[in-house]
């Protein structure tokens, strides 16, 4: 299974105000484990970034200046995507800036949902901690991610957040690593001989009880007798020693 997770910084929060993306970060999934293969471009937005995003992310428009227009790279980050299943954080944020970026293209009448389909992990961890922060962050803290050098937002650090999150969110690595450890180790085991114990030219040493002992196994015998009206296991014989050979008593 392949799995893309995305995510992005803006120049504001409304794409419909033509707020652009000018960031795009991407770690790839196979089979839960990173591939070590990442998408990471920075955009020129052609237009100013809004204070408040500013603040968040700390790109500025002259940092963005000489970057590439999402024109020049949609094709390249379309064919990263392709056939995976993108894993965004508030999904419906980042879907419509991407859809809107696309929709800017000339010619291009692909939108996200006809390349890929979507998890949206804020959904995912609304319905798993009701009532409670959802954010990244809080994510983070709950699941033990460490995020400590995350001082500002940026597309790819984000994504390599959310992808230690959602493994974690979804059974994590180390129940998978501990699966396949098991699975190896049964492996392993299959194709070791087997070990047969060779107990030949060992004396067995038999330690008799002593006659004190035996004086004392009999008496408890005979107050089992007595106190389950002769329905002793062990019953005495005529001499009252134990009757080894005695078949147990019906109840």
């Amino acid at each position: 299974m392949r799995q893309i997770v995305l995510d992005t910084e803006t120049t504001g929060l409304e794409p419909e105000l033509g707020h652009r993306i000018i960031e795009i970060g991407c770690v790839e999934l196979v089979n839960r484990r990173a591939t070590g293969r990442t998408f990471h471009r920075y955009l020129n937005p052609e237009r100013e970034v809004d204070d408040a995003a500013l603040a968040v992310h700390g790109i500025s428009r002259t940092d963005l200046d000489g970057q590439p227009r999402f024109v020049e790279i949609h094709e390249e980050l379309l064919a990263f995507l392709a056939d995976a299943e993108l894993v965004i954080h508030n999904a419906a944020f980042d879907v419509a800036f991407l859809d809107a970026e696309l929709a800017r293209v000339p010619d291009e009448a692909r939108r996200v949902a006809s390349v890929c389909q979507v998890l949206d992990t804020l959904a995912l961890a609304r319905e798993m901690h009701p009532g409670q922060r959802n954010s990244l962050d809080a994510l983070a803290k709950r699941y033990e991610v460490d995020n400590s050098h995350r001082e500002l937002h940026g597309a790819l650090l984000d994504a390599r957040i959310l992808a230690d999150v959602y493994l974690a969110m979804t059974g994590g690595q180390g129940a998978l690593a501990l699966t396949e450890a098991a699975g190896a180790a049964r492996a392993a085991e299959g194709t070791r001989p087997a070990r047969v114990l060779v107990r030949t030219g060992l004396a067995l040493l038999v330690l008799p009880a002593s006659e004190e002992e035996a004086r004392a196994h009999e008496s408890m015998l005979a107050l089992i007798a007595r106190s389950s009206g002769g329905r002793c296991l062990w019953p005495l014989d005529d001499r009252g020693a134990p009757a080894l050979g005695a078949q147990r008593s019906s109840a």
